[in-house]
């Protein structure tokens, strides 16, 4: 595992990105509208397809060129040509060359029946992109009045929900006055257990701001000092009624798990490195999002950030000290049809963290993979 260090200070910073997602009629159209309109995103450029659901038109007031309009709120409007790669990367250029003032920011907005994750690894897999773009976080729009449902029919929107750093429910004012309030208060608590480290906004309450919805990332924009406690969540997992919850086996999210793993002392690089590497390559589609702190016995004064979605891991983040008092690994997983006790046994054999008068402790000193239950094959 090889670490990047932060850029130094007199770098360009890297352009925070900012995923906007939700199903087919979630209200993504209005709230989009809306944010655009605010102040804390100006100098956005918002990445939209060509034929997805954003309705920007009266909103713009020049066209810069066949793919690029700028909008009344001094934001820019891009729709995609060709791959989003591509895209980002004519922003860059425009930016580089002076055709562009400033770009404090980009919203990907995605079609509604799009899982995010292949966005996500756009920017996480390109060796360029990834020094000049941070992926700052997964808004997920989720329609109060129909959202029961459509978790229950779409896989997709599972997904969307599951990987996101702020759900924010549209259209609640509808419901609430309405014998479906009941409905909303199911919709609420399902998506807690569902992914329960992301913070739950109400758009008819004024509560999906722009300044809510942005600088999710691991860095303060402003301090530029890492706020794990913050990006990781880890307390939202320690709910004990979460996971006893009645789960439907015919729904979608039933297949999703979220929880935490922790190891007190440091962890052997290589050894986290195996682990990893087998979560990965065996189970990558399974991974929806893995996020954590890692203290190794190498270098245990600098911890390493860890951020994966599925089978491509951002590349680590070593960070120049430790942001608090707290200097456990901490691991955040939410999975899809992979079993918790699985991936604690598989990281507590890897690492080594199993405690010393446990029974299978001498297994795992003789075979890391027998307390996993691993037997050459990955159901």
């Amino acid at each position: 595992m090889t670490a990047v260090n932060r850029p130094s200070v007199g770098m360009r910073a890297p352009i925070p990105v900012t995923i906007f997602t939700g199903f087919l009629g979630a209200g993504k159209t209005t709230l989009l509208n809306r944010l655009l309109k605010d102040a804390d995103l100006a100098g956005t450029a918002v990445i939209i397809n060509e034929f997805g659901e954003i309705g920007l038109d009266h909103l713009l007031v020049e066209r810069a060129d066949d793919s690029v309009v700028e909008l009344s709120s001094g934001c820019l409007c891009c729709t995609i040509r060709g791959d989003l790669i591509s895209t980002l990367e004519d922003l860059l250029r425009r930016l580089d060359n002076g055709r562009l003032d400033h770009l404090a920011r980009v919203v990907i907005e995605t079609t509604g029946l799009a899982d995010p994750a292949p966005v996500l690894h756009a920017v996480m897999l390109h060796p360029y992109l990834v020094q000049r773009y941070r992926l700052d976080g997964v808004i997920t729009v989720i329609d109060a009045i129909n959202g029961l449902d459509t978790l229950d029919a779409h896989e997709e929107a599972v997904k969307q929900a599951a990987v996101a750093d702020r759900l924010v429910l549209a259209k609640s004012d509808l419901v609430q006055d309405e014998p479906r309030c009941d409905a909303l208060t199911l919709l609420r608590d399902r998506l807690r257990v569902l992914n329960p480290g992301a913070i739950l906004l109400d758009a008819a309450k004024g509560e999906a701001r722009a300044a809510a919805l942005t600088n999710t990332g691991l860095f303060d924009p402003t301090t530029k000092i890492p706020d794990v406690a913050r990006w990781l969540n880890e307390e939202a997992y320690r709910d004990p009624h979460l996971h006893h919850r009645h789960h439907d086996v015919n729904r979608h999210d039933a297949r999703v798990r979220a929880f935490t793993l922790a190891a007190e002392r440091p962890v052997p690089e290589a050894a986290l490195d195996m682990f990893l590497d087998l979560m990965r390559s065996a189970h990558g589609p399974k991974l929806l999002r893995v996020k954590g702190i890692v203290a190794t016995v190498e270098d245990p004064e600098h911890p390493v950030v860890l951020h994966g979605v599925q089978h491509v891991l951002h590349p680590p983040v070593k960070l120049e000290n430790w942001p608090d008092d707290d200097r456990r690994t901490r691991l955040v997983f939410i999975t899809r049809d992979l079993p918790e006790g699985f991936v604690r046994r598989l990281f507590d054999a890897f690492t080594g963290t199993v405690a010393p008068d446990t029974p299978d402790r001498k297994a795992v000193e003789n075979n890391p993979l027998a307390i996993s239950g691993f037997s050459g094959r990955f159901d």
